[in-house]
């Protein structure tokens, strides 16, 4: 369900934007009320102060990682200067909105804190760019290539667990056939293919990526194995980008334990330009297509 959040400018009479998900409304409404504080020229220690609060919280709010209460929100606008009813009343229907707990919260007791947020951002994406140079991107994963690799990662947990992540994982993947579904381009290393095996799993998977890629807004790339060293030897990166104008770029990081999310400008300026090196360097979608269709052919 999207969400009115109020307009970038307080109390300007522009048309409100639609933004969708809890965690794009937290961000979009984190920034609204830090540009509030801002124009305002007040600190983040006091703002902190009038909600008998820290300024980390102040910053982890503005950053749309926290929940907001409506008592916080109503005493900031209040700090801020923000009187009109209408404008306020606004703000709070936005605080209220973006405490709604996702789709996903059913598989929160097996989803760490850093994963659901990349979550919410991948839901409210409107461009997915990604190289996977070990894994099958998540997105499209077969099933029984997904259950593979969430057994690999999850070696210690109960079927019963695998299986609930397998569903989370399948659930994710319809998000690229819903209208408004955001575009997903992803380069993926050819050494990643051959990590499937070679038996009706690949087989299965290959013609999944082919059929995928049919998809308008689906590109795929594969690097090939002989183009030895690259531009991303540092590892698997995500770049989400919002067609909401308060939502920076974000560069997602994963790692074993926890994740990096990335926005500062000159962050996301680096890695867009690795990923559009990445595109240059492999095969195209036209050509990957005709090569994936080749491999299947020779297995």
């Amino acid at each position: 369900m999207g969400a009115t959040r109020p307009s970038r400018h307080s109390a300007g009479g522009q048309a409100p934007i639609r933004v969708q998900g809890p965690t794009a409304l937290r961000i979009a409404l984190g920034t609204q009320l830090r540009r509030l504080r801002e124009a305002k020229g007040i600190s983040a220690e006091a703002a902190g102060y009038a909600i008998r609060a820290s300024h980390a919280k102040i910053s982890r709010m503005e950053l749309g990682r926290v929940g907001f209460k409506e008592r916080d929100v109503a005493d900031l606008l209040t700090l801020y200067g923000i009187t009109d009813e209408q404008e306020r009343k606004a703000f709070l229907s936005l605080a209220r909105r973006a405490n709604v707990p996702s789709w996903w919260h059913e598989y929160s007791n097996i989803l760490p804190n850093w994963f659901e947020m990349y979550l919410g951002l991948e839901q409210a994406s409107s461009v997915i760019r990604s190289y996977q140079p070990q894994f099958m991107p998540d997105l499209l994963q077969t099933r029984q290539i997904a259950y593979e690799v969430i057994q690999l990662g999850h070696p210690e947990e109960s079927s019963g667990d695998i299986e609930r992540r397998l569903a989370l994982r399948m659930a994710r993947q319809q998000i690229l056939i819903e209208p408004g579904a955001p575009n997903l381009w992803v380069v993926i290393d050819e050494a990643a293919l051959w990590r499937l095996g070679e038996g009706p799993a690949m087989r299965a998977q290959l013609q999944h990526l082919i059929t995928m890629s049919a998809l308008p807004n689906v590109r795929i790339q594969v690097l090939p194995i002989g183009f030895g060293a690259h531009v991303a030897v540092g590892g698997p990166f995500t770049i989400l980008r919002f067609s909401e104008p308060d939502l920076p770029d974000i560069v997602y990081l994963e790692q074993l334990t926890s994740a990096l999310y990335l926005d500062k400008a000159q962050d996301v300026e680096h890695y867009l330009k690795v990923m559009d090196r990445l595109c240059v360097e492999a095969k195209s979608p036209a050509e990957t297509i005709r090569f994936l269709a080749d491999t299947l052919r020779n297995l």
